[in-house]
C-alpha cells in the first residue's frame, strides 16, 4: 500500500477545500445584502461554483473508489480510526449534499441555474415557495454542519502533525509523499571498502 495520496487526490482535495471556503464566505456575505443586481450576480457565481464543487466531489468519489488511501498510522486507537473514517465519509457526503440542497432550493424557488451563464441545468423540482424556504433552511444547516466538520478535520490534521508527529497531514500536502532519490557522487578516489 502506498504511503501518500495520489497527485489527483491531492489536487481534488485542495481545489474542493479552497472552493468550499470561498463558497462559505460568499454565502454568508451575500445573505444579508439588499436585493440589487450585484447581489443577483453574487448568487449566480455562488451557484456556479456550488455546481462545480458537486461535479468535483463526484469525480473525487470516483477516484477514491479506484484508489485506496494510505493506511492510518499504527498508533491510532480503534475509536480514533472510527472517528477518522466517519469524518471522511461525512465530508464526502456533505460535498454532495450541500451543493445539491442549493440546487434543489434554487429549483423550488423558481430560479434556474445556468452554469457559468452558458449551460442551463434542469430544475430538479417544480416551483414551490414553502419547499424552497424549507430547502433554504436545510442548505444553511448543512453548511453550518460542514463548517463545523471542516474545523474538526483541520484540528485533527494539526493534532497529528504537532502532537502525534506522524505523516497524516504531510502526505496530503502538494508535492509531498514522493520518494525522491538524490544523486550522491562517489567519493573522490573511488569507492571505499
Amino acid at each position: 500500500m502506498q504511503d501518500h495520496y495520489t497527485a489527483t487526490a491531492k489536487t481534488l482535495h485542495w481545489v474542493i477545500a479552497a472552493m468550499i471556503f470561498g463558497l462559505l464566505g460568499l454565502g454568508f456575505y451575500m445573505q444579508d445584502l439588499p436585493l440589487t443586481p450585484r447581489k443577483l450576480q453574487l448568487y449566480s457565481w455562488h451557484k456556479w461554483a456550488g455546481v462545480t464543487v458537486f461535479a468535483l466531489a463526484v469525480l473525487r468519489l470516483a477516484w477514491r473508489a479506484g484508489h485506496r488511501p494510505p493506511a492510518l498510522p499504527a498508533h491510532m486507537g480503534r475509536l480514533e480510526r472510527l472517528a477518522a473514517r466517519a469524518g471522511h465519509r461525512l465530508l464526502y457526503l456533505l460535498g454532495l449534499a450541500v451543493p445539491l440542497s442549493g440546487w434543489l432550493m434554487s429549483s423550488a424557488k423558481g430560479v434556474q441555474t445556468v452554469w457559468y451563464g452558458v449551460l442551463p441545468l434542469p430544475d430538479l423540482l417544480d416551483k414551490d415557495k414553502a419547499l424552497g424556504d424549507l430547502l433554504q433552511t436545510t442548505h444553511l444547516g448543512l453548511n453550518l454542519f460542514l463548517l463545523a466538520l471542516v474545523v474538526v478535520h483541520v484540528g485533527a490534521a494539526l493534532k497529528h502533525h504537532l502532537i502525534d508527529r506522524d505523516d497524516v497531514l504531510t502526505r496530503m500536502l502538494p508535492g509531498r509523499g514522493r520518494r525522491r532519490t538524490r544523486f550522491v557522487p562517489p567519493p573522490a578516489g573511488g569507492p571505499r571498502a
